[in-house]
């Protein structure tokens, strides 16, 4: 009888490690497919810097305007990537104790 109760915790505690892993992974998977996404080199004008900047004798300035079209585009997302992950820990870290 003792040796079937041990099977059963023995197969749940499979499971629930299966399960884990299969969430981590997909995380994983996710943040890999975001990072390739958000990772391609982003060239934005927009019409009136394109007319003011346009032509071959600027082309210095083209690019630092584009670059910094695209630092300023950058600190948005940052932001809300470290708010997104300090609420995560926060919920994590409630689970944790509603767990214990």
């Amino acid at each position: 009888m003792l040796k079937m109760e041990n099977r059963l915790k023995n197969k749940e505690n499979r499971k629930a490690i299966r399960s884990r892993f299969a969430n981590f992974l997909s995380t994983k998977c996710f943040y890999i497919l975001a990072s390739i996404l958000f990772s391609l080199s982003a060239n934005a004008q927009c019409a009136m810097c394109r007319a003011a900047l346009g032509g071959d004798s600027n082309v210095k300035k083209a690019e630092a305007v584009n670059n910094g079209i695209v630092y300023l585009m950058v600190i948005p997302y940052l932001l809300v990537a470290v708010i997104g992950v300090l609420i995560y820990r926060m919920y994590q870290s409630k689970k944790k104790k509603t767990d214990h």
